[in-house]
């Protein structure tokens, strides 16, 4: 495969233009070559392909069955290369459009602001249009043309009419605590140390509130009686904080506080909440280069 590395962009342009004039000569004036320069790139491309691409028809020449074969994929590759240089100096604009991006709260104090930093630090210059809010809104508003990219969790099939979704990682559900709460420090805990305190629960309409219900059946755990629905992160930290609250929420929303000692995870097997979390666009049509870039870029840190 060696002889692979020595293919370039000017085999490909010389051999699609004589392909397209049925001429090595109407080729050359097309690529502002001589015609000796075409002829010489034309035999170096036979020989890293290893078979005769052209053939002669009468004063003229056609594509040998090999040539056909080869055209396909020489045609696509120079395409895409065109195209990516088009997308680099769209990008390369002072300013262009907004990227406009849904964050689900799954992301949007974990992923996101190493994400955002890292576009930045690109020089990208368009500006970015982050709002954050429950799942079934930002699909709409993606579904709607209002957003580019959701980015979150992998959304239930019924909501995914019109999208795709692409992985970037997986995460769980945790029940975590202050790290003054009395259950802090316990190595076990029970049914009733679970209900015997306020509970902060994702909505009725967030994207992991089925995986909680189902955790709690299969844990044998009774609805708490006090229950708070939010999907603020902000209220949640400082409500969980200060009236000693347990708060279920994904593990990347709070992933910091874990890390620092604020907060504390309690040791609740939760396994079956493990769910994709990655990026929901629209199904037709290609993001623009800047949010394209801003994609690549999330899958990056993601891996």
């Amino acid at each position: 495969m060696n002889h692979l590395r020595r293919l370039k962009l000017r085999h490909l342009e010389a051999f699609v233009e004589v392909a397209r004039q049925n001429s090595v000569s109407r080729a050359a004036k097309a690529l502002n070559l001589t015609q000796p320069a075409v002829t010489r790139t034309l035999k170096e491309l036979e020989e890293i392909c290893g078979k005769p691409l052209l053939e002669k028809q009468g004063r003229g020449i056609k594509l040998s069955q090999f040539g056909e074969v080869f055209l396909r994929h020489a045609g696509q590759s120079l395409a895409s290369a065109r195209n990516g240089v088009k997308a680099l100096t769209q990008l390369s604009h002072s300013q262009g459009p907004k990227v406009r991006i849904g964050a689900l709260p799954t992301v949007a104090a974990s992923v996101m602001p190493q994400a955002v930093k890292a576009y930045l630090d690109a020089g990208m210059r368009n500006r970015l249009h982050i709002v954050t809010g429950e799942n079934e809104v930002l699909l709409n508003q993606l579904r709607n043309g209002d957003l580019d990219i959701v980015v979150g969790r992998l959304p239930a099939p019924e909501k995914m009419q019109g999208l795709t979704f692409e992985p970037a990682y997986r995460e769980r559900v945790v029940f975590a605590v202050s790290a003054s709460h009395p259950l802090a420090k316990t190595k076990q805990v029970s049914i009733q140390d679970l209900t015997a305190y306020p509970m902060l629960l994702p909505s009725a309409g967030s994207i992991i509130r089925p995986y909680v219900d189902r955790l709690f059946i299969e844990q044998g755990v009774p609805e708490p009686e006090s229950i708070i629905e939010t999907v603020s992160d902000s209220f949640g930290r400082a409500f969980a904080n200060d009236y000693d609250a347990i708060w279920v929420i994904s593990r990347g929303v709070i992933a910091s506080e874990i890390a620092s000692g604020l907060m504390i995870e309690l040791p609740v097997e939760t396994a079956t909440t493990l769910g994709s979390v990655g990026l929901s666009v629209k199904a037709e049509g290609q993001l623009e280069p800047a949010a394209q870039l801003f994609a690549e870029i999330f899958f990056g840190i993601c891996r």
